[in-house]
């Protein structure tokens, strides 16, 4: 395709993350009260938006306490989120929103944002998550401007972690023939309408390649031969690096598990852009790799989307 796929235009504008300057509590300093730097405050794991996008304040202009935490510079311009306890954040309650009900802003003019945000709400994530030391149960102090937690009992130290999830796009039929099907499946928790590639966690001691066809034949029936790599991208809701793949189905008889995906079936090119213009069909968020997957697929822009 000549366009960009979705979920690369969100991700293609990654920032410097000044790794090497995170124990440098003088630079950090200087670059926390530079006038140019912009701060995203985040509540728990919850961001105040503006106007329906994500709003960047100036460090003189953030909350008094909470954690600071170093995401990087783009563009000349120093990044921070600033973790706030959600009993002292301002505002009211119901103005701070998880990052799915923002995700779509991340588009056009904001999308440059994509990675900085990602970054923010991952590690807020994972500081929300986790508090004590696993080891020894101690509470844990953060350092290296957050992206540390240690232990001063055992001296142990906790790293952000992302858990590796596959996402993939099964098809079947000759490639690229108009009878050619994608295999589309839904959670019994959507609204009436919703599909979107499978997906799954990767277990322990198991290749990626692996988990696409455990995963797939669990939970549709269907049986998976070849799998290719397509891509990736982070989603920290609450800490997934999702692996996309693309899968050549062995068996089209679809069974489903009843408890993770409700229903799943084979759609062509065709059904995809009769039932996505209708609205019967309402697939995944522009700015997701699954989007990515199926309008890779299917060859060009469909319409709708959660």
């Amino acid at each position: 395709m000549s366009r960009t796929l979705p979920h690369v235009a969100l991700s293609a504008h990654a920032h410097d993350r000044h790794g090497d300057l995170r124990r440098d509590e003088a630079w950090l300093d200087a670059r926390w009260h530079d006038p140019s730097t912009r701060v995203l405050v985040i509540s728990g794991a919850r961001l105040r938006p503006v106007d329906g996008a994500v709003a960047w304040v100036p460090s003189a202009e953030a909350p008094a306490g909470g954690l600071r935490l170093l995401l990087g510079e783009r563009d000349g311009v120093e990044h921070f989120a600033l973790l706030v306890d959600p009993a002292e954040a301002p505002g009211e309650r119901d103005e701070w929103v998880p990052l799915r009900s923002v995700v779509m802003g991340l588009v056009d003019d904001t999308i440059e944002d994509g990675p900085l945000v990602m970054h923010a709400i991952g590690m807020a994530e994972w500081h929300a998550a986790t508090t004590f030391c696993p080891r020894c149960g101690d509470r844990l102090e953060p350092r290296q401007a957050g992206h540390v937690l240690h232990s001063p009992r055992c001296g142990r130290d906790q790293f952000p972690r992302s858990d590796p999830a596959v996402i993939m796009l099964v098809t079947h039929g000759e490639p690229g023939s108009p009878d050619e099907r994608a295999l589309l499946g839904r959670s019994p928790a959507w609204p009436a309408g919703r599909f979107s590639t499978l997906a799954g966690f990767v277990e322990p001691g198991e290749t990626m390649e692996d988990a696409v066809r455990r995963e797939v034949a669990e939970e549709t029936g269907v049986e998976v031969g070849e799998v290719a790599y397509f891509g990736s991208q982070p989603w920290p809701m609450p800490a997934s690096l999702m692996v996309g793949f693309t899968g050549r189905a062995l068996s089209t008889r679809v069974d489903v598990d009843g408890s993770e995906i409700e229903a799943a079936g084979w759609y062509t090119r065709e059904d995809l852009r009769t039932q996505s213009e209708a609205g019967t069909l309402v697939l995944p968020s522009g700015v997701s790799i699954s989007r990515s997957l199926i309008e890779d697929w299917y060859g060009g822009t469909l319409t709708g989307q959660w």
